[in-house]
This record gives structure tokens, sequence and C-alpha cells, in this order.
């Protein structure tokens, strides 16, 4: 009696919970708290789509840092600027330079105790001021994006341009940079807070759902991909696997293992904005250029250094922030590693071809696979062998010969293969050996 006494007051109970529940605002946090490139990029379209989902009525970006990328901080100004609900950004150390470009298009500003904002001056790969067209541009977004959300545009100016004077804010030769106080003097800060909570505090808002966007598991593992070690072991299994499978036609694995690398490489550079399609179609162009030097062009020439030159390049380049070879805006630090790793892949794969390819060999997983017994004549087993006859014998190149191929000597086509050298279809030739069921055969001059 007494337990369905409680089934029927919680039953009572729920419309009135649901209606709490209801009347509660649903806050998001998203956090910048890193170098604004495509990655911070990708992370606040994905949060951006979440909180429209969760129908969240406040957004509230946690903000602390030192900028990067004016494409990519374009890029995140504009979602912000397209959103319906309000976002405020709670600066708790530092926007600077995009970041303060980020923090101007929220509708508020919030900055703790010892925060900045300010000092917006494009700069390059190595940290020196950009080309005026440059600033001019940033300046230009600043003062639109200032005057959008009701801010003195000369201010966002002035953050950007040392030679910008505002009357008892700055004098010319340095950019501006509030302080907390100096940011809420002129327009640029709402108010001092300790806290997302105190923000919610002042704005009157008491029952609210707070939930802090955190990356899903599967872009938590495309992330992970995006090391540049973890891209240099990647580029070794592609070179590791396509040179075995090669070597061991038909088995499949060496081919899946290249494959599944490869889209391992690509998909995460591409999600994330840095790699694009015409580096992408560079990279394939150069790998059918290096196996077409393989199996359909004679000798190495052209279109082998061409092929191994513009993959390196592509893999390189798919790595990097850069603007069609635009390498202005990437620090020479992201350079000097992504080469690193490339190149340090493939002299691995070489490596591995060279020291490993023996050793596979040997593995249990590769007699499963392979052919390891001898079979010897004792135990019924026979080959047959050319003639003697056919020594010093002339014909033609049945096929083109690199080095291997087939002959043809009295009507009839046998394998066979050459010191080394190219010798086209057609061409004659003289058997100077034989061994096993092959010939061994020179060109005649």
């Amino acid at each position: 009696m007494r337990n369905l006494l409680l089934l029927v007051c919680a039953i009572g109970l729920m419309p009135l919970i649901t209606k709490a529940q209801e009347g509660k605002k649903k806050v998001m946090v998203m956090e910048i708290k890193a170098e604004i490139d495509p990655r911070m990029a990708r992370y606040v379209k994905l949060a951006l789509d979440h909180a429209e989902k969760s129908k969240a009525e406040i957004i509230i970006i946690d903000m602390d840092t030192f900028g990067g990328a004016l494409n990519d901080a374009k890029e995140i100004v504009d979602r912000i600027m397209d959103v319906k609900v309000p976002v405020w950004v709670f600066i708790n150390s530092d926007a600077a330079s995009a970041g303060a470009l980020i923090s101007i298009a929220c509708d508020s500003i919030y900055m703790a105790p010892g925060a900045t904002i300010g000092a917006a001056t494009v700069v390059d790969g190595s940290g020196a001021a950009a080309p005026d067209k440059y600033q001019s541009y940033m300046r230009s977004i600043m003062r639109s994006t200032a005057e959008e959300n009701g801010r003195d545009p000369r201010i966002a100016e002035g953050m950007v341009d040392e030679t910008i004077v505002v009357d008892s804010v700055k004098q010319a030769g340095k950019v501006i940079t509030f302080t907390t106080s100096e940011a809420i003097e002129n327009g640029y800060c709402e108010a001092k807070v300790e806290s997302i909570e105190d923000i919610l505090k002042r704005n009157s808002i008491e029952s609210y759902e707070l939930e802090t966007y955190q990356l899903g598991a599967t872009e938590k593992i495309i992330a992970i991909f995006l090391n540049p070690f973890i891209s240099g072991i990647l580029i070794l299994v592609i070179i590791g696997g396509i040179y075995f499978e090669l070597q061991t036609p038909g088995v499949g694995f060496p081919l899946i293992a290249a494959l599944v690398a490869l889209v391992l490489y690509l998909v995460p550079y591409y999600l994330n904005g840095l790699a694009e399609y015409w580096e992408i179609i560079a990279l394939f162009v150069g790998v059918l250029l290096i196996i077409a030097e393989i199996f359909v062009i004679p000798g190495f020439g052209v279109a082998g250094i061409a092929g191994i030159s513009l993959t390196v390049i592509s893999m390189i380049l798919i790595m990097l922030n850069n603007d069609f070879f635009n390498f202005e805006f990437v620090p020479l630090g992201d350079i000097i590693v992504a080469s690193f790793a490339t190149l340090g892949g493939l002299a691995g794969g070489i490596l591995l071809l060279f020291f490993g390819g023996a050793k596979l060999t040997q593995t249990k997983a590769f007699q499963r696979i392979a052919l390891g017994d001898t079979q010897e004549v004792k135990d019924g087993y026979s080959v047959n062998t050319f003639n003697a006859n056919l020594l010093g014998h002339k014909g033609k190149a049945y096929t083109i010969l690199r080095p291997s191929g087939k002959v043809i000597i009295n009507e009839q086509i046998y394998d066979a293969f050459t010191r080394g050298d190219y010798v086209e279809k057609g061409e004659a030739i003289e058997v100077i050996g034989a061994e096993g069921v092959t010939l061994k055969v020179k060109r005649i001059e």
C-alpha cells in the first residue's frame, strides 16, 4: 500500500518536475583556448551545430588565445554573426589578434581580472608585421564587426594599426591592448567577472542547464591522426604496403593496409580544411606517374622524378595551412615539422623495404599465405629445362623486355630476361643462357 502511494505521488509530481526542467535556460559553453587554425574553425562549426540541435538559448565562449590564421578567424566570426541566439564571450586571460576579432563579434564581452583584449596586427609566419594589404583587410573586418555590435569602430581599427590616433585612448606608435578596466571604460567589456556562473548571475539567470561542448569520439580520433608523427607512420605504411603487394601479388593484405593508411592520412586533413582538392589531386597524379614509370615507361626518367617530387611536395602541403603555395602566414616551425614527418615516413618506408622485407618472409603470418616448401626431385617433382641447343639461337622480342618478358624463337614463344637491358618489341635477340624455364638473352646490336 505504501509503495502504491509513493508511485501515485511520483506520477502526480512528474508534470511539475517537467515544467521546472522546461523553465531552465539551456546554456552551452565552447572553449577557444588554442591557436586559431582550421582545426579550431571546425571545432566552432561543430559546436554551433550542436547548439542549434540541442536548442541552446545562450552560447558562451570560454576564451584564452593569442590568435592565429586570419582566414580561419574570419570563418569563425561569420558563423558567430549568423547565430540567432545570444553569444557571449568570457575572456579569462587573453584575446589577442584573431581572438580579439572573434570577441568583438560576440553580443557581449566579459573579462576576468587581469585579462587583456587587442593587439590585432596581422603577422606573417616569422612573427613580423604582414604587408599593408593584409593590415587594411584586418582593419576593415574589425571596423565592420565592431559597428555591427555597437562598439567604437575607431578603437577596433586602433587594435590593428599603430598609426591611428583615438582621442584619450591611444596615441600614434602603438596598437591598442585593453586591460579589463580599460575595456569596460571604452565599451569593449560589459563587466569584470570571475567565472561563467558570475556572467549568468549578472544577467539574472538563476535557473539554467550548463553544458560544455566536447568533441565526440570520432572527432577525437580524427584529431589524433592530425599529429605529424602519426602522419609519418601512415606514410610509412602506405609505401611499405604498396611495395609488399607488388612483391606478393594476390595476397591483398598489404594493399588493404596501404589504402586504409591513405584514407586515415587524407580524411582528417581534408575535414579540418588543411587538405585542398588540388593537393589531393596532385598526390594521386604523383603516384600515377610513379606507377607509369615502373610498369609502362622504360628506364627511369622525367616521369619517375616528377612523380616522386609531386608526391613528396603534395604530402607536405596537405599538412600545412597554405593558400595555394602562399606560406606568408604559415609558421616556419610547421613547415619544418611537416617536411620531417613526410621525409621521415618515406625514408622509414624505404628502410622497411630493405631491412624488413627479408624478415617478413620468415614470420608465421607470411608462411601461412606463401609457399615455403621445397619441391625436390626425389619426391617426384620435375621441371622442364631448355635444350642446350637453344644456346646461341637468335629470335625476336615477342614483348617488351624490361628486363623480363617473352621472346619468339623458331615460331616458339619462351619466357626470357636480359641482364638489365631494355629491349623493344620486335628487336633481334640471342640466347646466352637459361635459368630454370626462363631464357637469358641479349639484344643483337
